[in-house]
Order: structure tokens, then C-alpha cells, then sequence
């Protein structure tokens, strides 16, 4: 009887359990299944949210803006026209541009060119037009040390050991050469004076003509000499000249003297006849009264 019980127990436990079985599906779906199930799909709502923000990724399409550093690219094809004007210029001025002799001074050139040199005098000289200026205290000087002077002028009340001058040397060419070629060589007789230090030096023509002008300082015995000296060829229909000036001062009265100086180097000119009246060398009257002697004699100087 009591296993009799016992396995009524065990029967009614066993129903049970079935019971509970075949029961919890159909419950516990609702309240098992329903925390189970939405929490997956939870999980991938939030995640698909920011998978929208891939929106942001626009941000990107301001990048290709980036490539307005390639706008000046286009620029390069404007350059690349530029460079045809350019060659246009450049081309223009390397042809007219000299390059300066680094031997053999104009003396030299001419001798070589076998073109004779002969001086000229002021007196009666009517190819073309020669221009210098005297400054005030400055007169004219006979100096047997320039050779072929066409005209000196000097400072003789100056007061210095060297008396400041001035000096033009005009020579006829007789013979063929290259005017241009031959300017070239205007730099080298200065250059070969003692201790040269140059100042300043051009090839650019003067009045329309081929011309050189170089300044420096040198030293002539125991002194220091600041000089300017410009040599221009002068065409003309029958001929051509070298028109030589030279100005020269003591190094230590260099500044003292600039006026005057520089009155004579900016004043100086030379340009054609035309239909002007017979040339000279222009200059004002001579100072009267009596000039006080000359420390020292001008130098000579001559084209190189």
C-alpha cells in the first residue's frame, strides 16, 4: 500500500512536471521568451542608428576642395604662354648686352685693327659737339704731361698735394673696326693701373654712342688717386673718333672736390653737329685775376 502511494506520488510528480512542460511553452514564451527576444533586437537598433551617422562622411567631400591648391595649376598654362613672351625680351637684350675685355686696352685694339690714331686739337675742330664744364676756381692749364691734349682744366688753388684735373683726348680713327667690339676694351688701361680698386664700371651707351666709363681709385707713387675716365666712339659720315675724358683728384680731397668733380663727369657730353654751328669745346671764361700756383703738376693721361 505504502508503494502503492509512493508511486502515485511519483506519477502525480512525473504529470506535473509534464504538466509544467507542456505548460511552460506556452506561458513562459511570454515571460521568458519576451526578455530574451527583444533584447537582440535591442542591440541592433542602437548599432543601426549609428550606422546612420555615416552621414558625417560628407564631411569627406569638403576634402576634394582641398585640390584648389591644384587651381594654380591652371596657372602653369599662362606660364606656359609667358615663357614664349619672355624669350621675346630676354632674346632683345642679350644681343645689345657687352661683355667687358680682360685684356688689351682700345690702344691695343686699334694697333691690332691696324686703325691709325690722330690726335685732334680744339682749336677749329668742327665734327661734333664736345661739352665741359668748368667749375667755379678751375681754369684752363697747358700741360706738355697729357700727350695729345685736346683741353685740361685743373683746380690750382686747391690747396692739395695732387692738383684735381680734368683732361680730353680726341683722336681720329682711320681704319675698319667694330665700334661696339671695340668699347669693350675700355675698362683694361684703367685696370692696369697700380693697386686698382674699381667703384664703378658700365658699357652703356652715352649720347647714343658706344661708350665705357669706369671709376676707382689707384696709387701713383706715395698717393692715393680717385679718377673717373669715360672713352666714346663718335661716328660720323666721313669718320669715327675716340672722345677720352678724364677726371682725377687726390683720394684724401676726394669728398671736398665731389662738387666740383661731378659738375665736370655729369656735365660732359658729346653729340652730333646736326645743323648747329661749327663745334668747339664749350666752356666758360677762364677766371680773371692771377691763379695761384699749382702744388703739383696734373697727371698725364691718355686712351688706354
Amino acid at each position: 500500500m505504502t508503494n502503492t502511494v509512493r508511486r502515485w506520488r511519483l506519477l502525480v510528480g512525473c504529470a506535473a512536471v509534464t504538466a509544467a512542460a507542456f505548460g511552460g511553452p506556452l506561458g513562459v514564451p511570454v515571460a521568458m521568451g519576451d526578455p530574451l527576444l527583444p533584447t537582440p533586437p535591442s542591440p541592433y537598433g542602437p548599432a543601426a542608428q549609428p550606422a546612420a551617422q555615416p552621414a558625417a562622411v560628407p564631411v569627406t567631400p569638403p576634402l576634394p576642395a582641398a585640390p584648389r591648391p591644384a587651381a594654380p595649376g591652371p596657372a602653369p598654362t599662362p606660364a606656359a604662354g609667358a615663357p614664349a613672351a619672355v624669350p621675346g625680351p630676354a632674346g632683345g637684350g642679350a644681343p645689345n648686352a657687352l661683355v667687358p675685355a680682360t685684356s688689351g686696352t682700345l690702344r691695343d685694339y686699334f694697333a691690332a685693327k691696324q686703325v691709325q690714331l690722330e690726335p685732334q686739337q680744339a682749336s677749329g675742330f668742327t665734327a661734333f659737339n664736345i661739352t665741359l664744364p668748368m667749375p667755379a676756381g678751375w681754369s684752363h692749364v697747358p700741360d706738355p704731361n697729357v700727350p695729345d691734349a685736346f683741353a685740361v682744366i685743373a683746380d690750382r688753388r686747391s690747396g692739395s698735394l695732387y692738383t684735381p684735373n680734368a683732361q680730353v683726348v680726341v683722336y681720329r680713327l682711320v681704319g675698319q673696326f667694330d665700334p661696339k667690339e671695340a668699347i669693350t676694351h675700355g675698362f683694361v688701361d684703367s685696370q692696369q693701373l697700380m693697386a686698382w680698386q674699381t667703384t664703378n664700371a658700365s658699357l652703356a651707351d652715352f649720347n647714343g654712342f658706344p661708350s665705357s666709363i669706369i671709376e676707382g681709385t689707384y696709387r701713383d707713387a706715395d698717393m692715393t688717386l680717385n679718377t673717373s675716365r669715360r672713352h666714346v666712339i663718335v661716328p660720323t659720315p666721313d669718320s669715327a673718333y675716340l672722345v677720352s675724358l678724364t677726371v682725377t683728384t687726390g683720394a684724401g680731397r676726394a669728398v671736398g672736390n665731389a662738387p666740383a668733380t661731378d659738375a665736370i663727369v655729369n656735365g660732359f657730353s658729346v653729340s652730333s653737329r646736326g645743323a648747329e654751328q661749327p663745334v668747339s669745346t664749350q666752356l666758360p671764361a677762364a677766371p680773371h685775376g692771377p691763379a695761384a700756383p699749382a702744388p703739383a703738376q696734373p697727371r698725364a693721361g691718355h686712351a688706354g
